[in-house]
């Protein structure tokens, strides 16, 4: 008999889709949309290719008591047909960044890009404000303007630029960084 770990982390309902803590049955999902290139190449620590056993550790850590980021799975299964019924559409976590700040990330998947499920998670997430943040941060790379324009429908504003390193390019990247004050 399996036991799954159970974590202090909110499920959040919407619409469309849940966000819920990761399972380790997530870590099939997880490493094949991860290991999509175009996926990698839009994140700063996502290898490529994407090694065995990283989906594991990567829920290990989600789950690990001293966490300092909580990651949500974004479930479409409840749902169905509003999005296909996918367990894992795509990721999204909030980091603790210093008191009353945390900092957002994300990916989703590319059969679902387009369709408003990154707004719409990031949206929920903010929504429900789980870290009780006063200021949310996010950056993206500046060549991936579709996930720029999630964070502007999702109310952030333009705060600079900078670079972060990308794992899959292995590169330092440009970067726009945002921010978002709560309610």
């Amino acid at each position: 008999m399996a036991y799954e770990t159970v974590i202090d982390q909110p499920m959040i309902a919407t619409e469309r889709f849940d966000l819920r803590p990761l399972r380790g049955s997530d870590a099939g999902l997880i490493a094949m949309n991860a290991g999509d290139i175009r996926v990698a190449r839009a994140t700063p620590t996502i290898p490529h290719p994407y090694p065995p056993g990283a989906a594991e550790a990567l829920i290990a850590r989600a789950h690990a008591e001293n966490r300092i980021e909580d990651i949500w799975a974004i479930d479409g299964t409840r749902t169905g047909g509003a999005t296909g019924g996918s367990e894992v559409m795509g990721l999204v976590g909030l980091s603790r960044v210093d008191t009353g700040q945390s900092e957002i990330a994300y990916w989703v998947a590319p059969a679902w890009w387009n369709t408003g499920i990154a707004s719409a998670a990031v949206e929920a997430l903010l929504s429900a404000n789980p870290h009780a943040a006063r200021t949310v941060f996010a950056s993206v790379f500046q060549d991936n303007t579709a996930s720029a324009r999630v964070l502007t429908n999702c109310g952030f504003q333009y705060l600079g630029d900078a670079e972060t390193y990308c794992v899959a390019r292995g590169a330092c990247v440009p970067t726009w960084t945002y921010s978002r004050k709560m309610g």
